[in-house]
């Protein structure tokens, strides 16, 4: 058949599986949202701002596994999407970002609403694509969707000129089944022999420690995970994007790693023989100071990115390849060999374990008359039985999330990890509610955080996603301040938030539920009340302990054993 660009596109998208595009129409798209009005298949959500459409498409693609689309316009359209680009860069989430660009014979000449979408995303993509034809337009769709999907997914864009779209030019379409990119080629099975000399290691080891990344629950791994650590006994410890693909309740599960992970789990690391990292990348919240990181260790890393392996520290045994099917690999091998590792050594360093964990390295001292936030996260996990998708923004009520939710599930714990980007919480939390209409979607956000994208409340009412947002407020830009309080000899230096809105005003105004609650009292009937309102978007507004820390804490330039543990509770 003879289609337009514009129709190209939508019929691309189709041929893709593409559920929802999320997007902000604008005069280089328009003829894309004209061919978007011809049809039913596609459903566009419009966003009230560009950022807002790259984090819901990302929230949607981390809770579902498939890519995020979005559609955006030139100029301030695609600069505006440039933050969500660079948070799904930075944890390796699949998307399709399609911007408008002006048309081909003026690019270059400063047109009004023109910039070099190509050159601004190149450093935060893993691959990017300049339409320069109408006859490559549908191939280029393809290879977007399956790099952006492939090997370590990724955003990738591709730069669309509005004359490649006009409606009544027309060309035969035909939408390949698959594409040839001679110079992409990931890699799928990991080495037979690599993956034989990281068997040898680890049934070898004495003190070992499994560390597990969101390359797990990326590459769908969590049943391999699983079946991986409960056959050999080890215990086991996950980034802040790895939560849930080893369940936090399962007694081998040492819980976070890192800058604010639990004591027993950093002392583990530190003092382990051989450390086996699947799906992680030795980013610096998780290592501290790299001179001291698991000085006695010999390291197996497994990764689908073999630009990851030995990029931060250097490993002994790489393995690369797609995790599923090198965990696969190495789980019959350890059962072929029907070896295990000595159980004498193995008790010892689970004894050694269980006294590190019984220093309560999480406690926290409960008030009366304050709201604790560890107690929110505590009672929010009460009341959905540890079973909703939680998005995060970012600061200490995403550390506090993180360390008191207790995530089984993989999927279920949506965040800005390595970018940290505040904002991120409601429009993601917008992407998987579309996604699971059915399901509990909760945003634990800050007064902070929520301010920078407030504005997509207005989407909820439009679409009717039923999210209620757990805001932590303490009146402060609570990660800031706790480093200051820490390293500026408490100089408060513009942490302080002292203009703050009626937050339930606020909500009502966009026409949903608005709670404020002030009692420590109150909490746990605030959130069975919210939770029962399974069709209304309530936001909670918990007015929290001002000076409450995320503990433990690994300050700047120390290693895992030289954690900062809470004052209000004596070490064992």
């Amino acid at each position: 058949m003879e289609l337009s660009g514009g129709e190209i596109l939508i019929e691309a998208l189709k041929e893709e599986g593409v559920e929802f595009i999320f997007g902000y129409p604008g005069g280089a798209v328009l003829h894309i949202y004209d061919a978007l009005y011809e049809q039913n298949s596609v459903k566009h959500i419009l966003v009230r701002h560009e950022q807002g459409a790259t984090h819901a498409a990302d929230g949607y693609a981390r809770a579902t596994g498939k890519p995020g689309v979005v559609l955006v316009t030139s100029g301030p359209g695609a600069t505006n999407a440039v933050t969500g680009i660079a948070t799904a860069f930075m944890d390796s989430i699949p998307m399709v970002v399609i911007s408008g660009q002006v048309q081909s014979r003026f690019i270059g000449s400063d047109a009004f609403q023109e910039v070099d979408c190509v050159g601004i995303t190149r450093p935060c993509v893993k691959h990017n694509f300049l339409v320069d034809s109408l006859e490559n337009f549908a191939e280029t769709i393809k290879k977007a969707f399956h790099v952006a999907t492939t090997g370590r997914p990724g955003p990738v864009v591709v730069d669309i000129p509005k004359d490649f779209t006009t409606p009544g030019v027309t060309i035969p379409f035909v939408y390949p089944k698959k594409v040839n990119m001679r110079s992409y080629s990931p890699a799928e099975q990991g080495h037979p022999g690599q993956i034989r000399k990281a068997v040898d290691l680890i049934l070898a080891a004495r003190r070992p420690m499994i560390y597990s990344g969101g390359g797990v629950v990326l590459g769908d791994a969590s049943a391999q995970l699983r079946e991986f650590t409960e056959l050999l006994g080890y215990p086991i410890t996950q980034t802040l994007m790895g939560l849930g693909a080893f369940p936090a309740s399962n007694e081998q599960n040492l819980g976070m790693l890192g800058m604010h992970g639990t004591y027993e789990a950093n002392m583990a690391m530190h003092d382990c023989d051989v450390l086996i990292a699947i799906g992680a990348r030795f980013d610096d919240r998780v290592t501290g100071e790299i001179e001291s990181f698991c000085p006695d260790a010999k390291i197996v890393h497994i990764d689908v990115d073999p630009a990851s392996i030995s990029k931060n520290v250097t490993v002994d045994v790489p393995i690369v390849g797609n995790v599923t099917l090198v965990l696969d690999a190495m789980i019959a091998l350890i059962k072929d060999t029907g070896r295990r590792a000595d159980p004498a050594d193995l008790a010892q360093w689970w004894a050694t374990i269980r006294q590190w964990a019984s220093t309560n390295c999480l406690a926290y001292e409960l008030d009366d008359k304050l709201i604790k936030p560890q107690s929110v996260v505590e009672s929010l996990w009460r009341v959905t039985k540890g079973d909703a998708y939680i998005t995060s923004d970012v600061g200490q009520h995403q550390m506090w999330a993180a360390q008191f939710y207790g995530f089984d599930k993989p999927r279920h714990w949506i965040n800005s990890g390595g970018l940290g980007t505040m904002g991120f919480g409601l429009p993601a939390a917008i992407g998987v509610q579309l996604a699971f209409p059915e399901e509990t979607v909760a945003c634990v956000t800050g007064e902070a955080s929520i301010q920078m994208c407030i504005q997509e409340l207005s989407t909820c009412m439009q679409y009717g996603t039923p999210i209620k947002i757990v805001n932590l407020n303490n009146r402060y830009m609570g990660m800031v301040r706790q480093w200051q309080e820490f390293n500026y000899d408490k100089r408060y230096s513009h942490s302080y938030m002292d203009a703050l809105p009626d937050f339930v005003k606020l909500a009502e105004s966009y026409g949903h539920v608005g709670m404020r609650i002030d009692n420590p009292a109150d909490v746990d009937k605030a959130m069975e009340e919210a939770f029962a309102m399974k069709d209304r978007l309530v936001f909670m507004d918990f007015q929290t302990d001002q000076k409450e820390n995320v503990y433990p804490m690994i300050e700047a330039g120390k290693g895992h054993h030289e954690m900062r543990l809470n004052p209000a509770r004596e070490l064992a």
